[in-house]
């Protein structure tokens, strides 16, 4: 049994459906009904189960509600995925407090809740697997993402605590951070921006579906972490060599490289307080740039097979030169 929050859309809603074909039930939580609703269809239509569980992630006892209905319709949580989030497209000194406080709640917050509800179940059995939806922002911020950044950061640091502790105990709960690149998700019509134009993730941009693959695969193996996208390997890796350098790259061209100069910015509303009206869907407006594979992530999730394929050519490269 699985519990997904943020299943109305993007991530969430394409990892719904990737469960679903394999036939799970499947725990649906977010806040807005007509996105929750169309999940529950595309997830019945694909062979599993769903219920719809109307819940705002900033709220602890909504989501321990909503835990409850889970457990009272579909029984013990296997695997539980934490994707709520919600951003500003703005500069620190144009952003309000308490967008930063909305932001922090939903983003950082709402994952705590979700990992608090699934340990209050999964300990008990030993038994469950928790995947964290992070970013490549979780180790490098950039301009006008502060917020949405130190929420990544603070989820970071939650779950480098709770590692160890888990350990500690010998449970057999595992919990996996995903770190996805920039994603096509509906995110992007729906943040408040302050921008002229519309915005968009920094970088090349991937299907959600990529993501729903990472998510499969973490609930079905042992992994502490698992990189979606070279540029999430980029800058994750890229920071810790060179922090210096990002920063004065990020100050040249981070303003421009997250706006498309000719698109004029969403006239949508922001879903910072309240969700989109109609079903958001999985997409967002980037289908025509946003690619559905990665060589990074491949090499990531088949480590095994190169690393043999490594040791064969060490091997014939060895056997040559003793010739």
């Amino acid at each position: 049994m699985v519990v997904i929050t943020g299943a109305s859309s993007g991530i969430g809603r394409a990892a719904v459906r990737a469960f679903a074909e394999r036939g799970a039930r499947i725990g649906l939580i977010a806040r807005g009904v007509a996105g929750l609703e169309a999940a529950k269809c595309e997830a019945e239509a694909r062979g599993g189960e769903a219920i719809v569980l109307p819940t705002d992630v900033a709220d602890h006892e909504q989501v321990e509600q909503a835990a409850r209905e889970v457990d009272r319709a579909f029984g013990p949580v296997d695997v539980w995925v934490n994707d709520a989030a919600i951003t500003a497209i703005s500069p620190v000194k144009d952003t309000r407090p308490d967008e930063f406080d909305r932001i922090m709640q939903v983003g950082y917050l709402g994952s705590v809740y979700g990992t608090l509800a699934a340990l209050r179940r999964m300990l008990p059995r030993d038994r469950g697997t928790i995947v964290q939806i992070g970013s490549a922002l979780s180790y490098r911020g950039i301009p006008l993402n502060a917020a949405y950044c130190a929420a990544q950061h603070a989820l970071k640091g939650f779950c480098e605590s709770l590692w160890p502790e888990l350990k500690h105990d010998g449970s057999r709960v595992r919990m996996t951070l995903i770190r996805p690149s920039g994603i096509n998700t509906p995110l992007w019509r729906h943040s408040l921006s302050r921008m002229p134009h519309q915005t968009k993730p920094v970088g090349r941009l991937y299907q959600p579906e990529l993501v729903a693959d990472a998510i499969i695969y973490a609930s079905q193996h042992h992994r502490r972490t698992i990189s979606v996208g070279y540029e999430a390997a980029k800058a994750i890796y890229g920071n810790k060599l060179a922090p210096w350098y990002a920063d004065i790259n990020l100050a040249r061209s981070g303003y421009e490289r997250q706006q498309v100069p000719d698109r004029p910015a969403s006239d949508e509303a922001n879903n910072l307080w309240e969700p989109p009206a109609g079903d958001p869907g999985a997409h967002g407006p980037f289908d025509d740039v946003a690619y559905s594979r990665s060589l990074q992530y491949w090499a990531t999730t088949h480590r095994g097979l190169l690393a043999l394929a490594g040791a064969g050519v060490a091997a014939a490269a060895l056997s040559m030169l003793r010739r």
